[in-house]
């Protein structure tokens, strides 16, 4: 009997306990422009349970495109968004009065790649004059990144090749694969399974020749950042916990870490496409946007007739919270 009421009372003293905990877990929507293996270190936050580590649980969705993401954003669909900075440019521009804030980056290189539809064993960026390029879609990073490599190289890409920029985002590889274009932008890791299918041959990277830019960046309202100041910063934290992880494991292991965001897609070619973005430099080590990139992420931006006009670092990046986490 004694035993018995022991037992009951430990019950009556746990249920408690077990109820505040589940309570100090917070819920964030999240949603990402694209699923990407380019978004690796936040899927080893999620694999590697940094989130849940921080007391926050995670409702990851993919909102595919720039414009959805931003969409989903301000009409609180979601908290977080994962997604160009140049959105929150955009936003600013038309007069925001709940501006969108960048507030820790997670890519700092174009992540896209030059597929050709034919094999070519020493490629030249002459070859693309006089063909059809099927780009990215129109005033995203990628394709304003396109469009600038493409002239640091000679080429204009209104007048010396046939650019298309109509096709919506999630269709751009069917596109390429049902015959359209003789060149395509493609992220991975759909250049590498196109090439592994002899779909495609990825013959150069966008990333290698664009320089260090705010690619992707998690953003949220100034409002619900300024209400969920202590939800920002864990999940801050466990990005930049994340970050580390990578810039210190292997290719390997980092595909081994995120295989379960990728079911259909094998070790080895996981392996492959991180190591490639990885040699690259394309994960940021950290989550503070400096003012280095924001500036190059503004003259991409001019550069391709994009930029309403020019906003200061402080205006629409908080880097506050990343440092106080980096000197934690």
């Amino acid at each position: 009997m004694r035993r018995i009421l022991v037992l009951f009372f430990s019950i009556i003293l746990i249920l408690p306990l077990a109820a505040c905990n589940n309570d100090s877990v917070q819920k964030l929507k999240v949603g990402e422009v694209a699923h990407t293996i380019f978004y690796a270190p936040l899927y080893v936050a999620l694999s590697e349970g940094f989130f849940e580590d921080e007391g926050l649980e995670i409702e990851l969705t993919t909102t595919a495109g720039g414009d959805k993401t931003m969409t989903a954003i301000l009409s609180d669909g979601i908290d977080i968004g994962l997604v160009g900075s140049e959105t929150s440019i955009y936003v600013e521009a038309q007069g925001s009065t709940d501006p969108v804030i960048n507030f820790a980056q997670l890519t700092q290189t174009d992540g896209t790649f030059l597929v050709s539809r034919d094999k070519i064993d020493h490629f030249e960026w002459d070859q693309l004059k006089g063909s059809t390029f099927l780009g990215q879609r129109k005033g995203g990073m990628p394709q304003m990144v396109g469009e600038f490599v493409l002239k640091q190289h000679g080429i204009d890409p209104h007048n010396d090749l046939e650019l298309i920029q109509n096709v919506d985002f999630a269709n751009i590889a069917s596109a390429f694969s049902s015959g359209t274009g003789d060149f395509v932008q493609l992220f991975e890791p759909t250049a590498s399974i196109f090439e592994e299918e002899g779909r495609g041959y990825i013959i150069a990277s966008f990333g290698e020749e664009s320089g260090h830019v705010p690619y992707t960046s998690f953003m949220a309202k100034e409002s619900f950042i300024s209400e969920n100041e202590e939800a920002i910063e864990k999940f801050t934290r466990a990005i930049y916990t994340a970050q580390q992880w990578v810039a210190e494991n292997s290719p390997e292991a980092i595909a081994e870490s995120i295989s379960e965001h990728f079911p259909d897609t094998s070790i080895d070619l996981l392996t492959k496409v991180v190591d490639r973005y990885k040699s690259q430099g394309s994960f940021a080590t950290d989550p503070i946007l400096n003012e280095g990139e924001w500036n190059n992420l503004q003259n991409i931006m001019d550069e391709a007739g994009e930029l309403p006009e020019r906003i200061d670092l402080e205006v629409l990046v908080n880097t506050s919270i990343a440092e106080k986490v980096i000197s934690e």
